[in-house]
């Protein structure tokens, strides 16, 4: 991959996501979290584990939704 970075890309967190990814950042010891989301990127493009068979896009979260809406930590779903 190349070091030029031309295209920004901009995305919205919730607080529990944005935690995830800031954990996920410390233990790895990395920089930023630009670097935390682009190694999370690419680790998820590697196991490429979703197939877009009609998945909704809420399917695709870091957190489930609990039947209230809210977001539920992986280990209460």
């Amino acid at each position: 991959m190349s070091d030029i970075r031309g295209e920004r890309l901009q995305v919205m967190l919730s607080p529990e996501e944005l935690t995830a990814i800031d954990d996920f950042r410390f233990k790895h010891r990395m920089p930023t979290r630009a670097a935390a989301v682009r190694e999370l990127l690419k680790l998820g493009l590697t196991a490429h584990v979703a197939d877009g068979n009609g998945a909704k896009s809420s399917s695709y979260g870091v957190f489930g939704r609990g039947p209230d809406g809210h977001m539920a930590a992986p280990d209460q779903e």
